[in-house]
Order: structure tokens, then C-alpha cells, then sequence
């Protein structure tokens, strides 16, 4: 049964709004002296973690390898151009430096494909655990992935994924922590793949060019590094948030919308662009890959970090 904390990955720019109230919210939200950012003395994730994907619904070879790609540029000893993958995941290590738990060493686990649309096109977030619970029970983060003609309970309308945790029905582990993202391409592009996609509302600019030429999956890397920073350091609903425990703003929702200096409501930042694509992207991973990830909260100033 699904943990009570759900984690509602809003699109960034209608939350990056909503927090306009507060002083320089997005790049400074520990100055909300209402609402800091904290540690709940919860259990975080350590050590040694598998990353299990279940592809749900029909996902091509090139779109699957972009994700995968992405997970393995995590902890890949891979030499990259910088900044990379791997220099945005460690950013998380800071949440571990004075904690008794040791920082995550994420890998790629199994992967699963449901191209037969086993519970059907539509899933209540009931299915959504079931899925996730066909993955490892231990040391994983299970991640269930939807395709762009699946709907999901509260897609597009509140959520573009969430991360929560499930009974394992063992007792030695009683939980084990689960992610959902969607493909927002012909559903949502406007709230869930922003700023690949001119926005539903809100200051209006031009769309960056994906920089895998894929609008919903490139959108799908977004939220899902966005939830793998919230799972390991707020896996179970009692590790670092700021605000209330039932709808929190993690390490990288309190930074929802900026992707390099300079963001704004309605303005990614500065980032790298490809010379040859035009892609704009701020990260480097294995196998030649670009991505583009959001900036992270740093414990230490109270500032949002972003790659470039």
C-alpha cells in the first residue's frame, strides 16, 4: 500500500508562480523563515542503489536508450565533458555530509517492458504501485515509465510524475521506494515538458530545442532527475523538505524552473547551446549525450545551484 506522502511533481513554471510571493524564492528559499528548508530526521537512501525502469506502453529503442543513457551518466566513471551528469548528482552528497546514511551510489538495474498495456491505458495511482512492485524490493528505486498514450491519475492536471514508497510486505524491509513519470508529448507538452514547449499559461517565450530531439522524453529526463534527487534525500516523507509534509518542496522543486544563472519566471537561464543542433542543454553524459537537468538546492548557502 502506498505510502500517505505523495510527491506531485507540478510543471515548473505554474509552481516557480506560485512561489513568487516569496522573496527571491527560487534561488534563495531557506530565507522563508515561515517555511525552511529541513531535515525531518527521517531515513534517507545510502549505498549501493539500483535504478529498475518498467517501460509502460510502447517507448521506441532510441527513446529508451536517452533514459537509460541519463541513469548510467549518474555514477558513470566515464570521463565527460563538464559540467556533467555525474557533477549534478553529487551536488545530493551535501544533504549526507553530517548524517549518520552514506551518499547513494546509483546504478542501472533491470529493465522491464509492458508493450501490451497489461492494466490497460488508463492507471490510478493503485496501478501505478502494482507496476512499480514488479521491480527489486531492495537497495532500488523502481521507476515506472508511461508512454505518450497512456493517461494517469492526475496527469497533466496536478502531476507529471510522482515519487512515493510501497510496503514490501517484508518485515526486515517494509518499504521500498517508487517513481512514476510520464510522456507528456501529445498529452501535456505545455505544463510537463517546459521548456522544450511554449507554455499552457504564463510568461510566454520561445521553446528550446530539445537536446535529444525528443520533446516528451528530454521533458521525461527533466522530471525524473527532478524525483531521484527528492527520493534518495525525502524517500519515505520524513527526510529534507521545505514546507508541509504532504505537499513538500524538495531539493529540486525548490528550484522549480531554473535550469542555469539569470532564470526567471518564463526564462530557463543561460545555458549551453549546441553549435550544430541548436539544442540548449546544461549537462554532458556518457555516450556523447546532452541533457538538460534542473538546478538543485544547496544546504549549505540556501541557494539554488544550478550546473552553469
Amino acid at each position: 500500500m502506498a505510502s500517505s506522502v505523495s510527491f506531485l511533481f507540478l510543471f515548473p513554471l505554474v509552481l516557480f508562480l506560485l512561489l513568487i510571493h516569496l522573496s527571491s524564492a527560487a534561488r534563495n528559499v531557506a530565507d522563508s523563515q515561515e517555511f525552511p528548508f529541513l531535515y525531518h530526521n527521517g531515513v534517507l537512501l545510502s549505498g549501493k542503489t539500483s535504478i529498475n525502469l518498467i517501460w509502460y506502453g510502447r517507448f521506441k529503442p532510441s527513446q529508451r536508450a536517452i533514459v537509460t543513457d541519463f541513469v548510467a551518466s549518474l555514477s558513470s566513471s566515464e570521463p565527460t565533458t563538464s559540467p556533467s551528469v555525474n557533477t549534478w548528482w553529487k551536488a545530493t552528497d551535501k544533504f549526507y555530509q553530517s548524517k549518520k546514511f552514506s551518499s547513494p551510489v546509483l546504478s542501472l538495474g533491470s529493465q522491464i517492458l509492458d508493450e501490451g498495456y497489461s492494466l490497460g491505458k488508463h492507471l490510478t495511482s493503485k496501478k501505478v504501485v502494482e507496476l512499480a512492485s514488479k521491480g527489486g524490493k531492495e537497495n532500488t528505486i523502481n521507476v515506472v515509465l508511461t508512454s505518450n498514450d497512456v493517461g494517469v491519475e492526475g496527469f497533466c492536471s496536478t502531476k507529471c510524475g510522482t515519487h512515493d514508497s510501497a510496503s514490501s510486505g517484508k518485515n526486515s524491509n517494509p518499504k521500498f521506494a517508487y517513481i512514476w513519470v510520464g510522456n507528456s508529448e501529445t498529452q501535456c507538452p505545455g505544463h510537463c515538458a517546459w521548456p522544450f514547449h511554449t507554455p499552457i499559461y504564463g510568461p510566454q517565450s520561445p521553446p528550446l530545442v530539445a537536446p535529444n530531439n525528443d520533446v516528451g522524453v528530454d521533458g521525461m529526463v527533466i522530471n525524473l532527475a527532478s524525483l531521484l534527487a527528492g527520493t534518495v534525500t525525502n524517500p519515505f516523507g520524513n527526510g529534507y523538505f521545505q514546507g508541509h509534509k504532504n505537499a513538500p518542496l524538495e531539493v529540486a522543486t525548490a528550484c522549480s524552473g531554473v535550469y542555469g544563472k539569470g532564470a526567471y519566471p518564463g526564462y530557463a537561464g543561460d545555458l549551453l547551446v549546441d553549435t550544430t543542433t541548436g539544442a540548449s542543454f546544461n549537462a554532458h553524459g556518457v555516450n556523447g549525450r546532452k541533457f538538460l537537468l534542473p538546478a538543485l538546492f544547496d544546504p549549505l548557502t540556501s541557494k539554488c545551484s544550478p550546473l552553469v
